[in-house]
């Protein structure tokens, strides 16, 4: 028997009884699309990342104070006073820092008129805006005489702008009460949206001297954002400033150190292992489905072998070898397996679709995971319809036609 024949008699096989067919095939398109559109959506969650990272400048260093033990205690990023302004006046001078922030933050109820919002206070200097390449919606930025007289100014984040004045209103020259204190605001921040995790929006920048001196009463610096003169430089100025730090703070070799540095890449590599991980892990439960749904093929080929037993044997009798047989079932539930996972494929293509138009969610579907899933889903329907076939194949012609 030709094999065109052979697939012409499974596909008559397959729709005389449509109904089963179809719900046969809906583990298969099941499992298919969710498999597509689970690994779309982490693919677009990793790649929204890296736009994160090149809106934000791949040449991005973050000092924090932190990371030591104390007695015992191994205390984290933020939660020491080793860093100081004359750190930051030191680290100015390393080879290959371009622009250097120092930075102290707080939390405070901001008060506007009737309006009122909570939200964070981030002390920075006049190098941010070209550190993050940042730009301005209205008014200006503070610049170094602020800085260094402590002044009560402040730039407003677009989301704090909106919660105090609307969307209409240019606050600029107004003033505003940050805890019990009077800022005169400078200017509003352009929309940044979310930058590692942090709402780049719902901040208040002010000097950091001003945060230091008159709104958290500390001496010391939380942070240190640095840019190095060109992203290949990074991990080498990264280097360097380690090696100053250690230095400055008097830390021996056996000693950890009482900072952190992390570069964006740094930051970027574990958002994206965690969500690769994530994805695939999500991708497998979805593949149980695929796997249910061999065994639901496997299940109605097993159905269908006892239905045709006469009809085997009708067609053994008349010169059907063993082989013809076995490739007509094989083809039925391959068939099976193709028509669910093209079903499967053009449905998560969809949902895929669906989520990125409405619900704003980034995907991208690609090649590898359309090519696995249907892949997957032809090679589950050849092996879980290898038995049933070979079983069908087995049958004796004068046994299969005395079969009631």
């Amino acid at each position: 028997m030709t094999p065109l024949m052979t697939i012409r008699i499974a596909a008559e096989a397959l729709t005389t009884n449509k109904m089963r067919t179809g719900l046969t095939m809906l583990g298969m398109i099941i499992g298919v699309s969710a498999v597509i559109t689970l690994v779309a959506m982490g693919s677009g969650a990793q790649a929204t990342i890296s736009d994160q990272i090149k809106g934000a400048g791949t040449n991005m260093i973050t000092v924090n104070a932190g990371n030591f033990t104390s007695g015992g205690v191994r205390l984290g990023s933020g939660a020491a006073s080793s860093l100081t302004v004359d750190d930051a006046a030191a680290l100015r001078d390393i080879d290959g820092v371009q622009y250097l922030a120092a930075g102290a933050s707080s939390r405070a109820q901001v008060i506007a008129g009737n309006a009122n919002w909570y939200t964070r206070i981030t002390g920075t200097d006049v190098d941010l805006l070209s550190i993050r390449a940042w730009a301005l919606r209205s008014g200006t930025f503070f610049g170094d005489d602020e800085v260094r007289d402590a002044a009560k100014v402040a730039v407003l984040g677009s989301s704090v702008s909106q919660q105090l004045f609307g969307g209409t209103t240019d606050p600029t020259g107004q003033l505003i009460r940050i805890g019990s204190q009077p800022f005169r605001v400078l200017g509003v921040m352009a929309s940044k949206g979310q930058g590692m995790g942090e709402d780049m929006d719902d901040q208040i920048l002010v000097p950091y001297t001003t945060v230091q001196k008159k709104l958290a009463g500390i001496t010391h610096l939380q942070s240190i954002v640095i840019s190095a003169a060109s992203a290949e430089e990074t991990s080498a100025v990264a280097d360097r400033i380690a090696i100053a730090l250690r230095a400055r703070h008097n830390i021996l070799r056996a000693q950890d150190d009482d900072f952190t540095i992390r570069t964006l890449e740094e930051i970027a590599d574990v958002r994206s292992q965690a969500l690769g991980t994530m994805t695939t892990l999500l991708a497998g439960i979805a593949a149980v489905s695929l796997v249910v749904g061999g065994i639901g093929i496997m299940n109605i080929m097993l159905v269908s072998v006892t239905e045709r037993t006469r009809e085997i044997g009708l067609r053994m009798a008349l010169g059907a070898r063993k082989r013809d047989v076995l490739m007509q079932f094989l083809a039925e539930s391959v068939g099976l397996s193709l028509a669910g996972g093209g079903i499967g494929v053009a449905l998560g293509f969809a949902i895929a679709e669906g989520l990125s138009r409405w619900m704003s969610w980034r995907t991208d579907v690609s090649l590898e995971s359309v090519a696995l899933a249907f892949g997957f889903a032809a090679a589950t329907g050849v092996f879980f319809g290898f038995y049933p076939a070979r079983k069908a194949a087995g049958l004796h012609p004068i046994e299969a036609l005395r079969f009631e």
